[in-house]
């Protein structure tokens, strides 16, 4: 899951790039949830797999809520995908919620925030056999696409072949590698050619059953039939990369008008049901995305109230950091306020192939400056100060801190110069920080080159051009030694951050292991960890591992955990949080009649 680009570009250049194997609400502001003041740990509730009668619709009413108006979202950027196939990025997987329907999904509670994974297209979260290498769905009666046509689980594995398809290169690739291994796309190419993905793999004995055979137990399956992308896409509709441009709706909303960059329309899909479906109330008769809209402006106008703009919500984004002390200090935004984490841990990598002394990276993370750059960031509502490579939303975490970061937060020069003398290593010892040329991050690392040169390092900042950042500190030949990226779970599980970060196998051009980690226990530890089939065992030993990776290997620099912080306008009510994404959860919105 990455977060959104316009938060990239403008504050603080997170992707939180996923690829392999998330998160509930706490609840979120206004009607029906709580917000969290500036500063103060946003809530981490339970989440979990819910049974089948979770999953029966419809979903749970939210308190005062009645049907009708327009709903608005104001947003900096466009959506580069509609497809579901291809979406990966926050803001689109929280507009595909209108539209799309999954296996599974998320059920929030819109009262207490507590989210559970429930059947959504399927009767429940899946039927395990064979040691959790096959799991068997079963749809329910009644889902239909926009025009009527009945969604058969044809339709669901149609969808997922099309993903082997050249052109899909942005979406999860979960069950791609999970039925195939990590090279699918040479064992099968898409369904263009006429070839379907074979029973053995992948079947449908009839209209109502799908039958996936993995090649290794995944216990964690529920969760990424959640993802976008397992969902049904009708043979006959599609037309390849122009289906990005009018995906067929199984959502209670369908596409009226989309102008890329500019705005994007839906209204009611007359042939959604809602008795079928229990994470979505739809409450709103249309939804009216304004794109383009550029910052301060954008929190400008949704702290303004005014015209249409008090029925509006930013449902990715957080608010222009310019404007927190404003937005924080001021109680009229109290009440129209979220502040939830995100799933994103932001982290500055140190490149274990250029800075190859262990105690060295150790003496970086006591001489990090973690207040300073959380102030430079924007502040507590933005982000708490993070010193584990976990999140608070992913299962099993546990508050870890092992150089003291919370107890001495502006850095420890003195402890750093002290290892590196130990260590018998030369000061100041000089590394290469590399950054993405704007002024948030220049202003950032400017903040870190100082507390370093503090501490022992002579630091030579070297700016990268935004749009090319993670390709340039994702090759292997990188000329940098220290570099920020940002990480965040697909669903609440270690599965989903340590095997694509700290897997010393990931290693190639485009790796998502960014400090290109290579420890042997770890990669055996990852093997062994990812057969249990037992999730709150497994959820514990990724945090154990993660602890190691950091304690000893001190590969990256844990330094905040994302948190969205934004207001929306005072005619909206129901509005909820979904932690799993880290955005607005837009299926409890109403518009106050």
């Amino acid at each position: 899951m990455r977060i959104n680009k316009a938060r990239q570009a403008s504050a603080v250049l997170a992707v939180g790039a996923l690829a392999l194997t998330a998160a509930c609400s706490s609840g979120g502001a206004g009607d029906g949830g709580k917000s969290n003041g500036p500063g103060k740990q946003a809530e981490v509730q339970n989440f979990g797999v819910g049974t089948k009668a979770d999953s029966a619709g419809p979903a749970v009413a939210v308190d005062g809520a009645k049907a009708g108006g327009t709903a608005y979202s104001l947003d900096q950027a466009g959506f580069d995908y509609l497809d579901p196939g291809q979406q990966y990025v926050s803001d689109q997987l929280s507009v595909q919620l209108l539209y799309n329907r999954s296996l599974t999904g998320y059920k929030i509670d819109p009262k207490t925030g507590k989210t559970v994974v429930v059947g959504d297209l399927a009767t429940d979260t899946g039927t395990p056999s064979d040691g959790s290498k096959t799991w068997t769905y079963t749809l329910k009666d009644g889902v239909k696409f926009e025009d009527g046509t009945p969604v058969t689980t044809k339709d669901i594995k149609y969808g997922i072949e099309r993903l082997f398809a050249d052109y899909e290169t942005q979406g999860p690739q979960y069950v791609q590698k999970w039925i195939y291994g990590p090279d699918y796309r040479k064992k099968y190419a898409g369904p263009y050619d006429g070839k379907e993905i074979p029973d053995s793999l992948i079947s449908t004995p009839d209209d109502k059953t799908i039958v996936f055979h993995f090649l290794q137990p995944h216990a964690d399956t529920p969760y990424a039939m959640a993802m976008p992308n397992i969902s049904p896409v009708p043979k006959a509709k599609d037309d390849k990369q122009k289906y990005n441009n009018h995906p067929v709706s199984t959502g209670p909303y369908k596409i009226a008008d989309y102008k890329p960059g500019k705005s994007l329309s839906f209204v009611r899909n007359t042939n959604w049901d809602p008795k079928t479906d229990p994470i979505r109330n739809a409450y709103p008769d249309k939804w009216e995305f304004q794109l383009g809209i550029q910052e301060p402006g954008l929190t400008n106008r949704l702290a303004a109230d005014t015209g249409t703009d008090k029925y509006a919500i930013n449902m990715s984004q957080s608010a222009d950091p310019s404007k927190m002390q404003t937005l924080t200090g001021d109680p009229q935004y109290k009440s129209r306020t979220v502040n939830e984490y995100q799933p994103y841990v932001e982290a500055f990598n140190l490149n274990t192939k250029r800075i190859t002394n262990p105690k060295v990276r150790q003496a970086l993370q006591y001489a990090f400056p973690l207040q300073q750059v959380q102030q430079a960031m924007g502040g507590g509502a933005q982000g708490d100060i993070g010193t584990s490579l976990l999140s608070p939303t992913v299962s099993g975490y546990k508050k870890f801190d092992p150089f003291g970061k919370l107890a001495k937060p502006m850095g420890d020069p003195e402890k750093s110069l002290q290892i590196l003398k130990d260590a018998g290593v030369a000061t100041p010892y000089k590394i290469s920080l590399a950054y993405a040329n704007t002024p948030k991050w220049d202003n950032v690392t400017l903040t870190i080159q100082k507390a370093l040169e503090k501490a022992g390092f002579q630091v030579d900042r070297k700016a990268v051009d935004p749009t090319s950042y993670y390709t340039v500190v994702g090759k292997l030949s990188t000329p940098y030694d220290m570099y920020r990226t940002g990480w965040g779970a697909d669903w609440p599980n270690g599965s989903t951050v340590v095997p694509p970060t700290m897997d010393g196998r990931n290693l190639a051009d485009g790796t998502n292991n960014y400090p290109f980690l290579n420890d042997p226990k770890v990669n055996s530890e990852i093997d062994r960890i990812s057969m249990i089939t037992d999730l709150p065992k497994q959820a514990a030993e990724w945090e154990n591992l993660s602890e190691y990776v950091l304690q000893t290997d001190s590969a990256q620099i844990p330094f905040l955990f994302d948190k969205y912080f934004n207001v929306y306008g005072s005619g909206l009510g129901g509005v909820t949080y979904n932690q799993v994404y880290g955005t607005i959860n837009p299926n409890t919105i109403f518009v106050k009649q």
